[in-house]
């Protein structure tokens, strides 16, 4: 079960692949300036995470017209992530849970997807500027989506 609403998010600091080398993203690096959506996914290269996260690549504006960032978060390496989000054109910050401790941290994991092994559930947050969880959802299933337009509700009522 997914961390509640009114829970303090759990900080973390992942690896992403970016233009210049590995850099790490840190959900308290947004503190005090803006709210974040963080949304698990179970796999990179994978029908449903890239139709949601293209999806979310063309709506991004109205997350940022929100004060929102948008992170996404898969237990995938970030050298696949990096490769996945070139081919397919995403636009999001994706952040490698290689190890599984910020899946664990937001009791997020799915255990043995396909008989392959654990991943993140799909779920989605949205942390506040004060580190607070104000929306929280894990999807009955991994090829159902979050409620987007609940999400993008949640975000207009934050200042």
């Amino acid at each position: 079960m997914a961390i509640s609403v009114g829970s303090k998010a759990p900080d973390f600091s992942l690896k992403s692949k970016q233009s210049t080398g590995l850099v790490d993203i840190k959900l308290s690096d947004n503190l005090g300036q803006k709210n974040t959506v963080i949304l698990f996914f179970p796999l990179a290269f994978t029908s449903v995470c890239t139709t949601e996260l293209c999806d979310l690549t063309a709506g991004l504006a109205a997350y940022t017209s929100l004060n929102a960032d948008v992170l996404g978060i898969s237990v995938d390496s970030p050298f696949a992530q990096d490769a996945w989000a070139q081919k397919e054109k995403i636009g999001i910050k994706l952040a490698s849970d290689l190890n599984k401790a910020v899946t664990k941290a937001y009791d997020v994991v799915f255990p043995m997807l396909a008989g392959v092994g654990d991943t993140s559930a799909r779920a989605a947050f949205v942390v506040d500027k004060q580190g607070i969880i104000q929306y929280s959802e894990q999807t009955a299933t991994p090829k159902d989506l979050p409620n987007f337009a609940a999400i993008k509700e949640v975000l207009s009522k934050l200042n």
